[in-house]
């Protein structure tokens, strides 16, 4: 892996308050359409910031608001300035493992073009060990980054060595409609 372009932190909500003085200057916050602002949120104070509501699914499920690829086009253009700003990105959702994973990875992939997406999942995976991306994150942004499914196909390896060692996770998924996630996983 090259030299990172940027500082990369990812957390949930709960974890937001610490970072209230570590330089953060890039804040992408993911949250459900229900859940009020974290007070925490406004303990930073990030030169660039943008907000994202939608559930965290992977496919249409009534009363759930799924992300759409504009919402993926908003975040990379955000993102684009940070390896010239020598910025530290912070990105949360609610626990930090699902929606906040799926963003760095692609936000990195498009700062690395070059590094293979094995190389790119496996850096936030070292960054944030509890990380399980979201699909359909991964699958739009894929689309849009040209990697011709090759962060799906990382992302799915992803999926595959957390069930061998969280297997309650795999009933987790399913119990939440996030069933594409776990189909054919060999672990």
């Amino acid at each position: 892996m090259p030299l990172m372009p940027f500082e990369i932190s990812i957390c949930g909500i709960e974890e937001l308050e610490p970072f209230e003085t570590r330089g953060v200057t890039h804040l992408l916050s993911v949250l459900d359409p229900e859940t009020p602002e974290p007070e925490s949120l406004g303990l930073l104070s990030p030169t660039h910031r943008l907000q994202l509501r939608f559930h965290d699914v992977i496919d249409i499920r009534p009363g759930q608001i799924l992300v759409e690829i504009e919402q993926i086009r908003q975040v990379l253009a955000f993102g684009r300035d940070l390896p010239m700003a020598d910025g530290h990105l912070l990105v949360h959702c609610h626990a930090g493992i699902s929606r906040s994973t799926a963003f760095t990875i692609l936000l990195l992939a498009q700062a690395l073009p070059d590094v293979p997406s094995t190389e790119v999942v496996a850096e936030i995976v070292r960054i944030r060990a509890r990380s399980w991306p979201n699909l359909r994150i991964i699958e739009l942004g894929d689309e849009i980054l040209g990697r011709n499914g090759s962060l799906v196909a990382a992302v799915r390896a992803r999926h595959a060595e957390y069930a061998r060692r969280e297997p309650r996770f795999v009933r987790l998924m399913k119990e939440l409609g996030r069933d594409r996630e776990v189909e054919g996983l060999i672990f």
